[in-house]
């Protein structure tokens, strides 16, 4: 079986993966909560009402309300890559 592209896999799937790394790592879900916010735009509600949808990650990112212009100062490896 190929393996799902991470575009289209539920986002509902992958965020409390996403929480549980975090957690392994020492941080909480809460925080995971608020660097989506800060890169995404969206609030609490929005984020439920995504995971109610069962959206993909691409579509999670795609209905985005506002990119922060700030997004681009992020920098450094993720999984390795540069």
């Amino acid at each position: 079986m190929a393996r799902m592209q991470i575009a289209q896999m539920s986002f509902a799937r992958v965020y409390p993966l996403l929480a549980q790394k975090a957690e392994r790592k020492g941080r909480t879900k809460e925080e995971v909560d608020q660097v989506l916010f800060w890169l995404t735009g969206y609030d609490a509600a929005g984020l439920q009402a995504q995971l109610e949808a069962d959206a993909t990650y691409e579509q999670f990112f795609a209905s985005a309300p506002r990119f922060n212009p700030n997004r681009s100062l992020i920098t450094g490896k993720i999984c390795g890559v540069d």
